[in-house]
């Protein structure tokens, strides 16, 4: 192998890696895995129970099978104990919203050169024009994500004190749940647009923090954030953003916090020469396909941000997160 770490047969592995992937997407959209996590089933009965092709069903389950997502055993199909816990909708683990999401961008990341030719999206702003199965597998994917890395990050900030936390684009509230569940004195309110208000409402209730977790309508460009807070989590929004777009919203979320308040941001952040890691480098070009001036910052750009939205004490937090994550702060004076 050559020092790149790359070869031939890795090359070709990576150029058709998208089969697999539309084979869990197909899957996960026709359901595949929630109707297989009670009974096995052979794929003539199961093709007549879905009304799916015997021959395209019977493709499908063993192509599953032999990614190890489903068993076969005498002509008999069965989920596996993964896959019927994070691919059935029994399960409350499971993560076939953000599958589904993945599914909604192939098509635009099929057209990458267009993108790249003009320097515009081919795709509406998932978070702003989606159509409503489009929004539910972004906002619910997004529910799937934090589900994860919630957990991991909320013990590693200390918010001893503060009481009132914005939720700055929270979608479903999985960060204010969070941090409430780890700071029973805290109250949230996540702002977000106004289609996102019923999906955040059945999130807060799954969860019984409607006594603590109000949810607040707006769009952080046009309107004014009500409220004053001790502490904004900014989790994943300023990658949606130009520069401009980034300085407006930081803006008026300083000014939504009391002096002495804490401005929390959490991003994919790219090294200052932007070539690493891999994923915030890719989630880049996500963001030239579905967003006018969006992409992914790099520590130093999105430092100088905050130093220019007036915070002081502005740092990287020694917290520990997948993808290239991290988080940064700074307060208010």
């Amino acid at each position: 192998m050559a020092e790149t770490g790359w070869s031939p047969p890795e090359l070709l592995k990576m150029a058709g890696s998208y089969w697999s992937a539309c084979t869990l997407h197909a899957g996960v959209k026709l359901d595949l895995f929630t109707l297989l996590s009670e009974t096995p089933t052979t794929a003539e009965d199961l093709s007549r129970q879905s009304g799916l092709s015997e021959r395209g069903l019977t493709m499908l389950l063993d192509a599953l099978a032999s990614l190890d997502l489903l068993q076969k055993k005498k002509g008999l199909y069965f989920t596996t104990a993964f896959s019927s816990e994070f691919l059935s909708k029994t399960s409350v683990k499971y993560m076939g919203h953000i599958i589904s999401h993945h599914h909604h961008l192939v098509e635009s990341w099929s057209r990458l050169d267009v993108s790249v030719l003009s320097g515009k999206p081919v795709r509406n702003r998932l978070s702003h024009e989606p159509s409503d199965g489009e929004r539910e597998s972004f906002l619910m994917g997004m529910f799937n994500m934090a589900m994860l890395t919630a957990p991991m990050v909320v013990p590693q900030i200390d918010l001893t004190g503060r009481s009132h936390l914005l939720d700055l684009g929270g979608g479903p509230g999985t960060y204010a749940i969070h941090f409430c569940i780890h700071n029973p004195a805290m109250k949230a309110t996540i702002y977000d647009l106004p289609a996102t208000r019923q999906f955040a409402k059945e999130t807060i209730s799954r969860f019984s923090m409607q006594q603590r977790i109000d949810f607040q309508s707006g769009d952080f460009q046009d309107d004014v954030i009500v409220g004053q807070y001790d502490v904004a989590w900014l989790s994943h929004v300023l990658h949606g953003e130009g520069e401009e777009g980034c300085s407006n919203m930081l803006q008026k979320s300083v000014a939504a916090l009391e002096p002495g308040g804490l401005l929390l941001v959490q991003e994919f952040i790219l090294d200052e020469d932007r070539t690493k890691p891999v994923f915030p480098a890719l989630f880049s070009l996500n963001m030239l396909l579905g967003t006018s001036n969006g992409k992914a910052y790099s520590e130093g750009e999105i430092v100088l941000l905050l130093q220019k939205a007036g915070l002081e004490s502005v740092e990287r937090l020694p917290v520990d997160l997948p993808n290239g994550a991290g988080v940064i702060c700074g307060q208010r004076q």
